[in-house]
C-alpha cells in the first residue's frame, strides 16, 4: 500500500494506449529525413516532441519539425485505446485530487482523451506549460503546484523511465505500468504492476479531516 493526497497520471501509456499511432508518426518522419527509425522511436516515448527532434536531429529547426509531427499524431489517432482499468481508476479519485502531467500538447491530449472517452482535467499540465520536460522534474512539480499538494504528498503513475525519474526528482512515489517497456526498465520505481487494472484507491480521512488516498496493488510478480 502507499498513501498520498494526489495522484499525477502521465497519459500516453497510463491512461491511453497511443503506441502504434505514436511510432507510426515517428517512423514516418524519421524515414522522410534519412534517420534511423529505431533510434527515433527510442527517443519519442516519455518526452516532449521537440527535445525528441533536438536529440535525434540536432542540425533541424525543432520548433518547426515539431509542428509537422504534432499534427500528424492529431490527425492519426488508429488504433488508439483505452488503458485497461484507466476508466475506474480515475473514477475512483476525488476530483482535485488528480491531474494529468503529459509530454503532449493541450491539442494532442484533448484529441487521444476524447477520442476514447476520458476526462481532461482543466489543470493539466501539458507541453506548452513547462521549459523543461520529462526526465526533468518541471513538470511533476507545476502539477503538485496547480493542485495546492507539497509534492511529498503526490504519487506518480508512469510508463517510462524518463518519467519515473521526472517524479522522483520532484520527491515523488512512483508507480510504473509495464505497457511500453519491461518492468526490469521500470526498476526506480517505489511499485510495479501491468495496467491501471492492478491499483485500487480508498479514500480516507486524515488526522485534519483532509482527503487521503490508499493505493492497494494486485498483481503477479512473476507474470511481469
Amino acid at each position: 500500500m502507499l498513501t498520498c493526497s494526489a495522484v499525477l497520471f502521465d497519459l500516453d501509456g497510463v491512461l491511453v494506449d497511443s503506441t502504434p499511432a505514436v511510432e507510426r508518426v515517428w517512423r514516418g518522419w524519421a524515414a522522410e529525413h534519412g534517420l534511423d527509425p529505431d533510434y527515433v522511436v527510442k527517443w519519442a516515448h516519455g518526452r516532449r516532441s521537440v527535445e525528441t527532434i533536438r536529440r535525434v536531429a540536432p542540425q533541424m529547426d525543432a520548433p518547426r519539425e515539431n509542428l509537422r509531427v504534432e499534427r500528424r499524431e492529431i490527425e492519426d489517432l488508429e488504433g488508439v485505446r483505452v488503458i485497461e482499468g484507466a476508466a475506474e481508476l480515475l473514477a475512483s479519485i476525488p476530483p482535485g485530487h488528480w491531474t494529468v502531467v503529459t509530454s503532449a500538447t493541450r491539442e494532442l491530449a484533448q484529441a487521444r482523451m476524447g477520442y476514447v472517452n476520458l476526462p481532461l482535467p482543466k489543470d493539466a499540465i501539458t507541453a506548452e506549460l513547462v521549459e523543461r520536460g520529462k526526465p526533468d522534474p518541471e513538470p511533476y512539480l507545476k502539477g503538485a503546484a496547480l493542485l495546492g499538494f507539497a509534492p511529498a504528498e503526490c504519487l506518480v503513475i508512469e510508463d517510462t523511465a524518463a518519467g519515473i525519474a521526472a517524479g522522483k526528482a520532484a520527491g515523488m512515489k512512483a508507480i510504473a505500468l509495464t505497457t511500453t517497456y519491461p518492468a526490469h526498465e521500470l526498476r526506480e520505481a517505489d511499485v510495479v504492476v501491468r495496467s491501471c487494472r492492478d491499483i485500487h484507491v480508498q479514500v480516507k480521512s486524515g488526522d485534519e479531516g483532509d482527503l487521503k488516498l490508499a493505493l492497494y496493488f494486485e498483481y503477479s510478480p512473476a507474470e511481469i
